[in-house]
């Protein structure tokens, strides 16, 4: 890795360890390349994601705010798009973030999430473009997942009779799955060990472990294809 982004990196994950401060967030800003913002405007932040009624159980810690905000702002800026830079960040905002997060996650541009509390991703998880997660629910990314471009998570629905009522319901995705892109996962499935979910496709139930599932709504449509390999001989290895 280039001194300069090692270098940077380093002044960031200092930054982070106290990153409810507002001081720190403006310096962060530096680093990242962002327009500078006012020490005020910076202390009076205020998220979407803080305005639902998840946030009363869940209420957003100064550095829990800040990091969000962070996460967000950070994917509006060229230094997003620039590799050696923008991987490690994600990790190094991901891993004080998230409710977990294993080695080697890597995250593309505009990953997007609410609760990211209520996130749990296990080892060598891979996150593409326009990945959306709605966590208020709870999810849980095992070890190797992968979800492709525009993937998107659901894990809570309104009433019928009254958008006030909510239900909410975790979604899972085993160890080695892989869910192909545009695809929609809905509150509560389960999507098995070494599953694939076909691009497209709308997942209504669970997809056994080691199956392929297609559709609107997603049907099992056969065996995985694994010529006799399992968990990390799979070879999900995202960036060499």
């Amino acid at each position: 890795m280039p001194h300069w982004f090692s270098c940077r990196l380093r002044q960031a994950e200092e930054l982070l360890s106290r990153v409810h401060e507002p001081e720190a967030v403006l310096e962060l800003l530096a680093i990242i390349e962002a327009p500078p913002l006012e020490y005020d405007t910076v202390s009076r932040i205020s998220l979407y994601a803080e305005t639902l009624p998840k946030a009363e159980e869940h209420p957003f810690t100064p550095g829990e705010r800040h990091m969000h905000f962070l996460w967000d702002a950070f994917d509006k800026l060229p230094l997003s798009l620039i590799v050696p830079f923008a991987i490690p960040f994600r990790r190094l905002l991901a891993r004080r973030l998230f409710g977990a997060c294993g080695a080697a996650f890597t995250a593309e541009e505009n990953v997007r999430f609410n609760f990211a509390r209520l996130l749990r991703v296990g080892e060598g998880v891979f996150l593409n473009r326009n990945v959306y997660l709605d966590a208020k629910g709870g999810v849980t990314l095992g070890d190797g997942v992968a979800l492709a471009e525009d993937v998107r998570v659901f894990t809570h629905s309104h009433g019928e009779a009254s958008h006030i009522e909510r239900i909410y319901r975790p979604v899972a995705v085993g160890d080695y799955a892989k869910v192909y892109a545009g695809a929609i996962l809905l509150p509560g499935v389960t999507v098995g060990r070494q599953a694939i979910v076909a691009a497209g496709s709308l997942v209504v139930h669970d997809v056994p472990d080691g199956m392929v599932a297609a559709g609107r709504p997603a049907k099992v449509i056969r065996e995985r294809r694994t010529e006799g390999r399992d968990g990390a001989d799979l070879e999900h290895i995202w960036l060499f």
